[in-house]
């Protein structure tokens, strides 16, 4: 079986209803399930975004945060200088789901690039699924 890690990124307090919205949408795309997913992951910026805490114990999945230095030491397909200029790093979702697929995992590894996804709440979410090393 397959297993997967996602990369999580957001405004700040968006609802648990859009990430879930979020994610799920982005697995559909990516032919996946939640089960298969092994480890979610995001900025360290985002430790006390509540949907990501509540979403990884509602699923059962170890939640990663990384340094924005950490993160920018990725290589991703779809860096953004916004994102920079707000978080010290070209890339959150991308970058965070390939750390937390495993060490020197390459962008190919991406099955779902920077999905992104607007709720009926208006906030924003980006999700990124990276298939793991055995």
């Amino acid at each position: 079986m397959t297993t997967y890690a996602i990369g999580l990124g957001c405004d700040r307090g968006v609802p648990l209803a859009t990430v879930r919205e979020a994610v799920l949408a982005a697995l559909a795309l990516a032919g996946a399930q939640p089960h298969q997913v092994t480890a979610a992951a995001s900025i360290a910026l985002k430790c006390d975004e509540a949907a990501f805490l509540a979403l990884a114990t509602e699923y059962g999945w170890p939640l990663h945060f990384y340094e924005a230095h950490e993160l920018a030491r990725v290589q991703v397909p779809h860096p953004s200088e916004t994102v920079r200029r707000y978080t010290g790093t070209p890339s959150v979702s991308e970058a965070a789901a390939l750390l937390a697929a495993g060490p020197g995992v390459p962008m190919s590894a991406l099955a779902v690039e920077k999905h992104k996804h607007k709720g009926v709440d208006g906030r924003n979410v980006t999700v990124s699924i990276a298939r793991k090393e055995a």
